[in-house]
């Protein structure tokens, strides 16, 4: 299935929650009616207010001008969400220096270690030699999940025993990747809530170890939002970013939720790419973000 077809596939729960508003926007200006059950619309699929407030203005005063109302919606969300696009994470690795460290970190359940080992499948495959560490140190299962990855992918795993230092497990991977000479280090680390000051302390640790033996490192602090949750994403991802610098994002699990309508409102408040969405369990259902895809996947109208 190609990735614009599995991507609408995965956003049809939120598609739905805003199905029949779409309809009505089709072929002219809206009327009080359609831009109220619009608007409730938008709101249950978690784009938020602010956002909301911001789409249906674009309706409402360009609307009056004539014009299609769907076409208008589509080009006001468009203009919210492609400052959010970025390069791949190849590009940027390609561009960067070798080996290009990228930390990831989320709460627990988010899908932290299926992403970076995805992530390692991918970069596999492109000749860029990827190395992953076993940074979280807090569960046995964590250490063993990930090495059955590698094993399945092909990819070395560094790690040491349950109940290390974190820090000390990203050091030594960093330090093994530069003798290897490999391209990418995806570092796990251990799910941890964004309100445990302690636990973000750990990560500022960690990243304070990596920059000592690489610096620069971690180039990329890639944090890891569960799609599902709603506007409780947008306050992890604002509470890490102040406490880290997160530099990237990947939604998660969007194929689960009538909320996808959140990857909008992270978009327009905080100025952080969209690096990567997935909508399954699949390999080939973590992709690059794409603005006009997502536009078009979301505002899809479907036949009755």
């Amino acid at each position: 299935m190609a990735w614009f077809d599995r991507l609408k596939q995965g956003l049809h729960k939120t598609r739905q929650s805003v199905q029949e508003s779409l309809r009505r926007l089709m072929g002219g200006a809206p009327d009080a009616q359609t831009l109220e059950e619009l608007e409730a619309a938008l709101l249950g699929a978690d784009v938020g207010v602010a956002v909301t407030q911001r789409l249906l203005h674009h309706v409402k005063t360009q609307g009056t001008r004539g014009g299609d109302s769907l076409a208008l919606l589509k080009e006001a969300l468009g203009e919210i969400l492609i400052p959010a696009q970025s390069a791949p994470l190849e590009h940027l690795i390609a561009q960067g220096p070798q080996p290009f460290v990228i930390l990831t970190v989320g709460v627990n359940g988010v899908g932290k270690t299926t992403t970076i080992a995805k992530l390692a499948s991918r970069f596999k495959k492109q000749g860029l030699s990827p190395l992953l560490v076993a940074a979280d140190t807090f569960r046995a299962a964590a250490i063993e999940q990930l090495e059955v990855w590698g094993k399945h992918i092909g990819v070395d795993v560094i790690k040491h025993r349950q109940g290390a230092d974190p820090s000390a497990v990203a050091f030594d991977g960093v330090t093994a990747a530069k003798a290897r000479k490999s391209g990418v280090v995806l570092i796990d680390t251990a799910g941890r809530l964004h309100t445990k000051h302690n636990l973000m302390d750990e990560l500022k640790k960690m990243k304070r170890v990596i920059a000592r033996e690489l610096p620069e490192a971690p180039h990329e602090v890639l944090l890891i939002l569960d799609g599902t949750i709603g506007q409780n994403a947008l306050v992890q991802a604002r509470q890490f970013h102040e406490a880290i610098g997160v530099t990237g994002l990947a939604i998660t699990k969007l194929d689960g939720t009538a909320k996808g309508g959140i990857l909008v409102a992270i978009a327009s408040t905080l100025a952080i790419p969209v690096r990567l969405v997935g909508v399954g369990e699949q390999e080939d259902d973590l992709q690059d973000f794409q603005a006009q895809a997502f536009v078009d996947a979301l505002l899809a109208v479907e036949e009755e």
